[in-house]
């Protein structure tokens, strides 16, 4: 099995500094195998480090770093084929969660899976997005 690694690199505009969390805690952006892209968890902090306040930047914000991931692979977002999103405080927030991602993500759409859950790896994140993504070439 051949395993490829995304690697972002440390001027990415859309990562800025937080690139660094890929090594202080362990991880890959993202990983393709036999065909997918399994893009990790990915969140709202700005390129900055800051965390936005509102549910709509931070989607957004998540949202635009999935697309650079996909970029780096020659991939747009018609490739996602399964995106699962994490919710703090589902209930207030998932109607500005679901206006910015009507904003950014168009047909054909992927599978997607919204859980409410009581927090995140840091104070003030409100929503995780983790995706997978199929390549053109992958065998049907």
């Amino acid at each position: 099995m051949t395993v490829h690694t995304v690697e972002v690199p440390e001027d990415n505009p859309v990562f800025g500094q937080t690139t660094s969390a890929f090594a202080s805690f362990g991880y890959s952006a993202a990983v393709r195998a036999h065909g997918l892209l399994f893009i990790a968890g990915t969140i709202g902090r700005r390129a900055d480090g800051t965390i936005p306040n509102t549910i709509e930047e931070q989607t957004e914000t998540a949202i635009l770093k999935i697309e650079e991931i996909l970029r780096l692979e020659n991939l747009g977002t018609s490739a996602l084929v399964d995106v699962t999103s994490y919710h703090v405080d589902i209930r207030q927030h998932l109607p500005g969660f679901i206006e910015a991602k009507q904003r950014l993500v168009k047909a054909p759409y992927p599978t997607w899976t919204i859980i409410g859950v009581s927090g995140l790896a840091s104070p003030g994140l409100l929503v995780e997005i983790r995706a997978t993504a199929a390549y053109p070439d992958a065998p049907r």
